[in-house]
Parts: C-alpha cells; structure tokens; sequence
C-alpha cells in the first residue's frame, strides 16, 4: 500500500466511489417508476421525471425550464426547442401526451404562470429547482425501483431514451441531433458503444 509522507496510507480518492458514465433506465425501470410516482401522487415528481425522459435534456437545462418554454395557445405544443447552456446551440424535443398531461397536472396545481419556472424551488420559489435538488430526487427515484443510487445520476435521465432509440435503430446521427452533440465521437462516448455494438451491426450488413 502506498504511503502518505507522514508515514499514514495513501487512500485512494475513489475508493468506494462508482467512476464513470451513470446507467440509463430499462423500460421495465421507467414504468415501475412511474406507477410509483402515480399511485403516491407526486404530481410534481410525475412531471419532472416524464420530462427529463422525453426532454434529453442535461440537468442544468431541464431546472431551468419556465412555462413559457413549453406552452403554446391553448396548451402545451407537442414539441419544443431550447438553446443549451453548455454548448450555445439550440436542441429541439418532444413532448409525448402522458408527459403533456402530467406538466399541465403540475401546473394547474401550482397555478403556474408562462413566466414562472416550471419547476420551482420550494425554499425559494422565485427561484428554479438546484440541480443538486433534482439529483436527490432522482436517487430516491431508483431507489424506490429497487435500483443501487449510486449507479445512477440526472446523466442517467439523459441518456435513457437515446439509449433505447439507439438499441432499436443503431441512427448514430439521430442521436447526435437529439442530444445536441456537435461531433458524432461525442455521441458515440456517451452512448458507450463498444466494439462488439460496431461488429454486431456490421454482421448484419450484407453488401
């Protein structure tokens, strides 16, 4: 074992600490949790678990959401665009009904105006949900699923839905269009794929 210079063990700053890209949800994840959240009632869990699904959005970008982001005359539209933080650039996504109805539930609840943030902090309510808050919520989440906390993170929420589209489409490039991702290599490190995804895929190319 390694030593400090005085004379203590070196202890790794990882250890016991899970490195590395956070897991997506299976589809057998998302409904357990979202009938939890349904027969509890946390209408404003429902919302923001359904958006962060449908959304793709990072976590800093999804908190930060106001009413008017998504709501159209008459309701909410059935897809919408934001300009991300990180990178500038303008990301559009979709709203499915089961997510437009739980936002609309959250909102007629809290009697949320089109300037109001969507997801309001309950300490501070003219301010939005930390990301910190929404990170913690999510742990509870898939700890309710029967899931280890720690292999999870709003990366996970990310990730979830291109994961699955990718698994049933191998569309690289529809990926890197709804993640916002400049470069494909991105979206290639961030989805995972390994060697044997690019063979597999490749064995069923006949040319």
């Amino acid at each position: 074992m390694s030593m400090q210079p005085n004379g203590r063990p070196l202890i790794p700053w990882n250890r016991g600490r899970v490195i590395g890209q956070k897991l997506p949800l299976k589809l057998r994840d998302i409904f357990g949790i979202r009938v939890r959240l349904q027969l509890q009632r946390r209408v404003r869990d429902l919302a923001l678990f359904n958006l962060a699904i449908d959304s793709k959005l990072r976590g800093c970008d999804l908190v930060a959401l106001r009413v008017c982001d998504l709501a159209r005359e008459g309701g909410l539209g059935t897809r919408a665009q934001i300009i991300q933080r990180k990178t500038g650039k303008t990301v559009q996504f979709e709203l499915t009904e089961q997510t437009r109805r739980a936002i609309m539930d959250w909102i007629n609840r809290r009697s949320l105006t089109r300037e109001d943030y969507l997801f309001p902090s309950r300490q501070r309510p003219e301010t939005h949900l930390s990301t910190r808050q929404y990170a913690r919520i999510l742990k509870r989440w898939v700890a309710s699923a029967g899931l280890e906390p720690s292999d999870y993170g709003t990366h996970s929420m990310r990730r979830t839905k291109p994961t699955l589209i990718y698994r049933r489409t191998h569309n690289l490039r529809a990926i890197q269009l709804l993640l916002g991702h400049t470069k494909l290599e991105s979206t290639v490190r961030y989805l995972g794929i390994e060697v044997e995804d690019a063979l597999a895929l490749s064995e069923e190319t006949e040319v």
